[in-house]
C-alpha cells in the first residue's frame, strides 16, 4: 500500500529487505536538506526501499540511486531533485511520472558500504529476489519508458571519471539518451559494444537486456563523501535524464 505525508508525495516500499536508519551515516546526513519531503522519505526507508511516484501521465521514466550504499552525491542529489518534480507536478509543469528510488538500498546507506550483506547489487539484478531484481521487475511491470541509474566513482576506480554508461546493443536508445546527457552537462560517454558483456548483473545492462533503455551515470567523488559541488554534477545528470523525453523542460 501506497503512504502519503502531508503533501501528497506517495511512497511505496518495494523491497522490505533493505531497510536502513539513513541518519545513522552523518556522512550523508549533515548534507541532506531536512523538508517535509525528505524527512517523510527518510523515516520510510527504515522499512525498506522507498520508491515515490511523481506524476500521472506519459511518458514514465524510473530515476535510481543508492544501489552502491557508499556512493553518496546521487542519492544527496536524488533527493533534491524529487522535492523539485514535486514543485512542478504541484503547479501543473510535470509532463509525465517519474519513479524516484532515492535510496536503493537504505541499509547500505546508513552502513556506508558498497554492498547489502555481501552482495553487490549491481551485479546481481539478473538475480531473483534481489533488490536490484526486484527494481528491475517494478520497472518493467509498470511499463517505464527508460532506467536512469545514477552513481559516483572514485578517482583511480573504474571508470574514476564522470562519465554515462551506455550501449547500443541490444537497445540503442541507451545511447541517444546518454548522448544527451553528455551534451547538456558535459558528462563523458563511455559506450560498450553490447548490455551485459563487461557487467553482467549491473541494473543498467540487465534493463538493456529487456529492451527498458538504461544509462548509468557516473560523478567523480571519493567513497562515503559527498559535498555539494558534487552532488551538483549529479543533479544535473538527473535532470537532464529527465528533459530527454521533455518531463522537464
Amino acid at each position: 500500500m501506497n503512504d502519503l505525508n502531508r503533501n501528497n508525495l506517495e511512497l511505496e516500499i518495494i523491497s522490505s529487505e533493505s531497510g536502513g536508519f539513513i541518519s545513522a551515516n552523518r556522512n550523508i546526513f549533515n548534507c541532506i536538506k531536512l523538508s517535509d519531503n525528505s524527512k517523510f522519505i527518510l523515516n520510510q526507508a527504515i522499512k525498506g526501499t522507498p520508491m515515490i511516484r511523481i506524476g500521472d501521465s506519459s511518458p514514465k521514466v524510473m530515476l535510481v540511486a543508492g544501489v552502491h550504499g557508499n556512493e553518496l552525491a546521487p542519492q544527496i542529489a536524488a533527493l533534491n531533485l524529487i522535492e523539485y518534480i514535486h514543485d512542478l507536478d504541484l503547479n501543473g509543469k510535470l509532463n509525465g511520472t517519474v519513479y524516484a528510488i532515492p535510496f536503493a538500498s537504505p541499509k547500505s546507506t546508513m552502513e556506508n558500504s558498497r554492498y547489502l550483506d555481501g552482495v553487490d547489487l549491481n551485479r546481481s539484478a539478473h538475480l531473483p529476489h534481489t533488490v536490484t531484481n526486484v527494481i528491475l521487475k517494478k520497472a518493467k511491470d509498470l511499463e517505464v519508458s527508460a532506467i536512469g541509474d545514477f552513481h559516483s566513482s572514485a578517482p583511480n576506480s573504474n571508470p574514476g571519471k564522470e562519465g554515462i554508461f551506455c550501449t547500443k546493443v541490444p537497445c540503442s536508445k541507451s545511447f541517444f539518451i546518454a548522448e544527451h546527457i553528455s551534451e547538456k552537462v558535459g558528462s563523458e560517454k563511455i559506450l560498450y559494444p553490447s548490455a551485459g558483456v563487461p557487467f553482467k548483473g549491473a541494473l543498467e545492462d540487465e534493463a538493456n537486456l529487456i529492451q527498458i533503455p538504461a544509462v548509468t551515470c557516473e560523478v567523480l567523488s571519493a567513497i562515503g563523501y559527498s559535498n555539494e559541488k558534487i552532488c551538483k554534477r549529479s543533479y544535473l545528470q538527473m535532470k537532464a535524464f529527465l528533459e530527454y523525453f521533455g518531463i522537464i523542460d
